[in-house]
């Protein structure tokens, strides 16, 4: 019985885990090139593996070790829970966002795959869709969090060009002077990218190494913003929110069936 316990209180727990990924979406609605999280619990077929596995000749059925089990201070309480709910993973969505024409010569969204790449000054690289540039003290486009966006030769610097434009093809020109091209980034598996705080991405071996897009399409003037539509992840929170719900009736029904057992079991 103590199983049901269990297995509805992580139950609970993944739900409450959805919960944050959902309030985490709402929140950065407004955040330019934001990309949504969505979360993932463990699929049907990694729920048999936990109890048997075919073997390599494909014939015999060998029963693994179940590995979520409920512990406390290293003992088995529980015993193996091949039934609880388990929280996988979150992943990217790689949709795009809506375009939203500023008219700011710095503003520059991305039209297709890819990403930036910026650099922060310990020299670490992240990857992003948020486009609205600004100029540092050196001259030099950077991210509203003073990372600098990277072309082919490095950091992009403008000086102090009265007239500076951006071209669909990401050609940087100052005064009428072409003097760099941004560059853009793809990834064989973009929605492992890890995240690093609220909209920059970083490379992992899941991921795979960045790719240069040969023929990068930008819309000048513009900024892509987050791709979170409000409606969807509200659907979202009231589903985890009926989840949540669920799961808490059922456990206080073991809750309720382990007080009478334990009552009826002390009139014997």
């Amino acid at each position: 019985m103590n199983r049901g316990l269990y297995s509805a209180c992580s139950a609970m727990l993944v739900q409450e885990t959805n919960l944050d990924v959902v309030t985490n979406n709402l929140a950065n609605v407004d955040t330019v090139g934001y990309r949504r999280r969505i979360s993932a619990n463990s699929d049907f077929s990694a729920l048999l593996d936990r109890v048997e596995k075919v073997s390599e000749d494909g014939e015999t059925k060998t029963f693994t070790t179940i590995p979520y089990t409920m512990n406390w201070k290293g003992r088995d309480i529980a015993g193996p829970l091949s039934l609880a709910a388990t929280f996988s993973e979150t992943y990217m969505d790689t949709d795009p966002g809506v375009v939203r024409v500023t008219d700011n010569p710095l503003d520059v969204a991305i039209n297709g795959p890819g990403f930036f790449s910026v650099e922060d000054d310990q020299g670490n690289t992240y990857y992003t869709r948020q486009g609205n540039f600004l100029l540092n003290g050196e001259g030099e486009l950077v991210t509203m969090d003073g990372m600098t966006l990277q072309g082919g030769g490095g950091p992009i610097a403008v000086g102090d060009a009265a007239d500076v434009q951006i071209t669909d093809s990401g050609q940087v020109v100052a005064n009428g002077e072409v003097v760099g091209a941004i560059t853009l980034y793809t990834f064989e598996n973009p929605t492992y990218l890890q995240q690093m705080g609220r909209n920059c991405l970083q490379a992992n071996e899941h991921s795979g190494n960045p790719v240069e897009v040969e023929a990068p399409k930008l819309v000048p003037g513009a900024i892509e913003m987050a791709n979170v539509s409000v409606v969807e992840e509200m659907v979202r929170m009231i589903e985890a929110q009926r989840a949540y719900e669920g799961a808490s009736k059922a456990l206080m029904t073991h809750d309720e069936e382990t007080s009478k057992l334990i009552t009826s079991f002390g009139k014997v």
